[in-house]
């Protein structure tokens, strides 16, 4: 049984994100796919109707208050590290289709997934890619370039800094995408957020619709270029996060 629009629709209402019929059934669709695909490969735990549209869809749509508004930049160029499933950058494109998504994972079918459904919901101006963001963020084609940089539950706060704001650009946004430790992480985080040319904003509250567990979205300005050394080559961000 598929989800339908007016449940996609009820539940994106609950946390203010407005969705028309057609953004509805793009979910609709996304949702039909993902739980296609987990019967052969594990790309989520998360396979009932409910939690998928809850804390798959309601929680990716949750950032959309962080991002800047329709209209008020030129090129809003977002990349999703660790995107996994597509998640959040295909619900906050099907949302925003001014944003030009690219998706990074390092996992090669959830690459082959993401452009499954890319392609199937026929979106334009967003791909996905696989690699490592200890790579990908010393790549001339990814490192400084993105106004919006997310991850979604990817890794403790002072690790995730390292990974996310040498895509940053100036005056770009991170948004880590975190739990009810969310403020505890940034205090942890800190001297990471400060040496990667970060600074902290904001850590916002975020509610969904029949979860107990407290979520939030610590947002993390770029105000200084990231030292060319980070981020360190791959497991060193997690084995030794700067503290």
């Amino acid at each position: 049984m598929s989800l339908s629009i007016e449940q996609i629709q009820k539940a994106a209402a609950a946390i203010g994100v407005g969705l028309d019929a057609a953004q509805a059934a793009q979910l609709a669709v996304y949702r039909d796919l993902l739980v296609a695909w987990n019967v052969r490969f594990n790309l989520t735990a998360i396979t009932d109707d409910e939690s998928i549209l809850v804390r798959h869809f309601a929680d990716s749509l949750s950032a959309l208050r962080a991002l800047p508004a329709p209209g008020a930049t030129h090129g809003l160029t977002l990349i999703d590290v660790g995107t996994g499933a597509g998640l959040p950058g295909i619900p906050l494109k099907i949302v925003r289709p001014d944003l030009d998504v690219t998706l990074l994972d390092g996992t090669g079918k959830k690459v082959t997934f993401c452009e499954t459904v890319i392609a199937e919901l026929g979106l334009q101006g967003i791909r996905a890619v696989k690699g490592r963001a200890e790579e990908a963020a010393h790549q001339k084609e990814h490192r400084a370039v993105y106004r919006v940089v997310i991850a979604r539950a990817l890794a403790p706060l002072p690790t995730l800094v390292e990974y996310l704001l040498p895509f940053a650009r100036a005056n770009g946004v991170c948004i880590a995408m975190k739990g009810s430790e969310a403020q505890a992480e940034a205090a942890q985080a800190a001297r990471a957020i400060k040496l990667l040319g970060g600074e902290l904003e904001r850590v916002d509250a975020v509610a969904l619709p029949g979860v107990p567990d407290q979520r939030a979205l610590v947002v993390i300005r770029k105000v200084r270029p990231s030292p060319s050394l980070y981020p360190r080559p791959a497991g060193k961000p997690r084995s030794e996060p700067i503290g």
